[in-house]
């Protein structure tokens, strides 16, 4: 929202008068057509742009404001530049009079012109008429017109490759391929001449050109590349790394282009007007009888090789510098290797010595990612051993830099990238989940929806059922990272400061196994831990911590698309070990109680989905179900598992499901769930604790009710407790029951359920019907009368 002020301003900038507008208009003329624009001009521009702006409506200025306006484009100072453009942007060409930059005024072309001229480009046309003039002042020599205004000229077609890489021609393509390799490939070898710094020494001899230099400082023996060093560049030297900064983009989409128009000449006169060719390492002639775009890749190539040659004679202090160029020449390599494959088995030599020399220094870990791509797509092709290579993404990344944030990002990016590819020739990767896991316990706001495209992936039958683990210790993970940190940083003993009592327990050697479990780097070591409880014992103090709150917000996300993926590739005998490990963890999480009632709502619903999908298996581990549901505390800690627990068993515990389902054990059931109602209802509960939840109740009333519908011996059991329910309530309250309302909808649904069980065959079909029934199709059955009757009465009720 703006505050009042602003408001204020864009109320008035709205309604200003016509008649106001134009003299506002003659003022700034005036304004413009002194000598010195100070400050009273810029306000103007300012209030000119804000009344542009402020209205949804395209104004058209006086053509001599536009051309005042225009000239500001090729001003000196650049604050007038830019209020010029974005004036110019708020409104609409003067008709014949647009902005048109020709090879005359080429020159005066900047950054924010060209911004304009994108803006006002009305379509492709417009565009590839740009593009050409643009093209037309790169073949000039720089004796024939301006240098400087070339630094803009990449930029602007950089910008129009990447929206509307359509609008370039094949000519087009050509042509700039032919000037990307002149400036990549023969910039000058000589330092340009930099400012003098004056005194009686300074002479025609002092300010001869040196040769440019190596990151060491030794004289460079091979062609310019932005590794190269000195006390000033040329224009060349300055294009060399504006080409090199776009080719990779280049080399990505100058397939896109129109292929209309192709009347270039393949032949390739630029290489040799005008350029500067090195001594050491001349072009072969073979390579110049290539098409412009192979002698492009080809030195694209070269330039690569030498920068990763270059970069072995670094120095600590330009690691920044080393690993962005080095990150650039991988991508480029990989992407001329991926357009001719050819190339990859000169490639790999470089890229192997370039891995060797790096993977024992991760502060150049974001160039080992490029490289990890580059034995991904091409790896195979070339028959190499690419176990060391994954070993440290999934290895030691995680492990090592799960607090490094870009890196995170760009490893989740990559993993994203290559999902399909990983999960089919990276064996690695399927079981690297609890080293990942370790950038989202560290950082999970920022990386969440990374792993919920992940996670999927990541959920076979061999891992599922630790993964299912590992998430819900995730919060655990979160803490003991936290704690790694801080041992590394804290002393062992500060006397003035207070103790964390879980930062001794890490340092502990009778806890260290727990610890070291949580930070293991791969799957297969167990599914969990005997001492769980143990290990949320040491963390309690770690329950508010912010890092580790966020990190359990995240969890009940991730658990839905485990559970919603789990169902697709696991068996039966998979889903009931599922189940025995939801009815276990359930007690078993760390003491954040927003966490626990989230997990359990969770577990709750797929415990329902997972039975719907395979009633049998309730039969199936209906032992452990009925020691869960048989268990009166979990009725006041864990009430909403419990209740749907209570539900499965008395809806799916039936032959209809499972021809297992016996007399003993439906019997066996009712009587553990007839203890558990009789115990709730008969007592109240312990000082301070709240009583049972009515839902619990009235869902054990209609488990039992559906058992007896189901083994008529026991209704009478069933109807005698119903009917002593109705005659206790009669006295008023309870002591089980603190709301009056609540005990009014338990004593109605157990009168429901007594008027069922009176007569044992109603009450099955109601209780328990058959799928049939339970959805039915009548109403789109051609073969019945219900159709009829429904449009029947839907034209009687509606009025005519």
């Amino acid at each position: 929202m703006y505050s009042h002020g602003s408001e204020s301003l864009i109320r008035q900038a709205r309604e200003i008068q016509e008649s106001e507008l134009n003299k506002f208009y003659s003022r700034l003329i005036k304004l413009l057509q002194g000598k010195e624009l100070g400050h009273e001009t810029v306000d103007s521009l300012q209030r000119l742009h804000l009344i542009l702006s402020a209205t949804k409506y395209t104004r058209t200025l006086p053509p001599e404001l536009q051309k005042r306006l225009v000239s500001l484009l090729s001003s000196p100072v650049e604050q007038l530049q830019v209020l010029s453009s974005a004036v110019l942007r708020e409104t609409l060409p003067l008709s014949g009079q647009e902005l048109n930059y020709n090879q005359e005024n080429i020159g005066q072309l900047n950054s924010h012109a060209a911004a304009l001229l994108l803006s006002q480009a009305g379509s492709r046309a417009d565009l590839s008429s740009l593009c050409a003039q643009l093209l037309r002042s790169l073949e000039s020599r720089q004796s024939e017109g301006p240098a400087h205004c070339l630094t803009h000229t990449l930029p602007i077609l950089n910008t129009v490759l990447t929206h509307s890489p359509e609008s370039l021609t094949e000519d087009h393509v050509t042509l700039l391929s032919k000037k990307l390799v002149d400036w990549l490939r023969y910039a000058s070898i000589t330092q340009g001449v930099g400012a003098s710094s004056g005194g009686f020494f300074t002479g025609p001899r002092s300010r001869q050109p040196a040769p440019i230099a190596e990151l060491d400082g030794t004289v460079s023996g091979d062609f310019f590349t932005v590794l190269c060093v000195g006390q000033g560049f040329t224009d060349d030297q300055w294009m060399n790394v504006y080409s090199f900064s776009m080719l990779r983009h280049w080399l990505l989409t100058y397939h896109s282009v129109s292929n209309g128009n192709t009347t270039a000449d393949t032949d390739d006169r630029s290489e040799v007007d005008g350029s500067v060719v090195s001594m050491v390492s001349a072009t072969s002639s073979s390579s110049r009888l290539l098409p412009p775009k192979e002698r492009l890749r080809e030195k694209a190539f070269q330039y690569c090789q030498r920068l990763i040659e270059q970069s072995d004679r670094s120095e600590c202090a330009r690691v920044t510098l080393l690993t962005r160029c080095l990150v650039e020449a991988v991508c480029i390599l990989d992407c001329v290797c991926v357009e001719d494959t050819s190339l990859v088995f000169r490639t790999f030599p470089c890229i192997k010595g370039l891995f060797g020399r790096l993977s024992s220094d991760l502060s150049f870990a974001r160039v080992l990612l490029p490289i990890a791509q580059f034995y991904l797509n091409h790896g195979e092709m070339a028959a190499v051993d690419c176990e060391s290579v994954w070993n440290l993404v999934f290895g030691r990344f995680p492990a090592e830099l799960f607090n490094d944030h870009f890196l995170a990002h760009e490893l989740l990016r990559f993993l994203r990238l290559n999902l399909e590819s990983l999960q089919l020739r990276v064996p690695q990767y399927t079981h690297s989940f609890p080293n990942l896991l370790k950038l989202l316990a560290w950082d999970s706001p920022a990386l969440v929806d990374d792993f919920v495209d992940l996670l999927p992936s990541l959920v076979t039958t061999g891992t599922a059922v630790e993964l299912l683990h590992t998430l819900l210790d995730l919060p655990c993970l979160s803490a003991t990272l936290v704690l790694q940190l801080r041992s590394v940083c804290l002393p062992i003993a500060d006397p003035g400061g207070r103790g964390l009592l879980s930062l001794d327990a890490f340092r502990n050697p009778s806890f260290r196994g727990l610890f070291l479990f949580l930070l293991r780097t791969e799957a297969g070591s167990g599914d969990t831990i005997d001492r769980l409880s143990t290990l949320h014992e040491l963390l309690a103090e770690a329950a508010d911590w912010p890092r580790v709150v966020q990190c359990a917000q995240t969890v009940p996300v991730l658990l839905h698309i485990f559970f919603n993926t789990v169902i697709t590739v696991a068996d039966e005998k998979l889903l009931a070990h599922l189940i025995l490990v939801m009815l276990e963890r359930s007690s078993l999480l760390l003491n954040i109680p927003k966490y626990c009632r989230e997990i359990h709502r969770v577990f709750s619903c797929h415990l329902l989905r997972l039975c719907k999908l395979h009633p049998s298996l309730v039969v199936d581990q209906s032992h452990e179900l009925l020691e869960f549901a048989g268990a009166t505390a979990n009725v006041y800690s864990k009430e909403e598992i419990y209740t749907h627990v209570v539900w499965v068993l008395g809806e799916y515990l039936s032959v209809s499901c499972d021809s297992r389902c016996s007399v003993s054990l439906i019997t066996s059931c009712f009587e553990a769930l007839e203890a558990v109602l009789f115990e709730i209802t008969s007592s109240a509960p312990a000082p301070g604790a709240v009583c049972a939840a009515p839902r619990v109740i009235t869902t054990l009333m209609s488990a039992l009710a559906k058992l007896a519908s189901r083994s008529h011996d026991l209704i009478p059991r069933v109807s005698l407790f119903l009917s002593k329910l109705r005659t206790v309530t009669r006295g008023g309250s309870v002591a089980w029951c603190s709301d009056e309302d609540d005990l009014v909808a338990i004593v109605t649904r157990g009168e429901e359920l007594w008027s069922l069980l009176k007569a044992p065959g109603v009450a099955q079909s109601v209780l328990t019907p058959p799928p049939h029934v339970t959805t039915p199709q009548w109403h789109r059955d051609i073969n019945v009368a219900m159709p009829l009757r429904l449009r029947a009465l839907t034209n009687l009720t509606h009025s005519q």
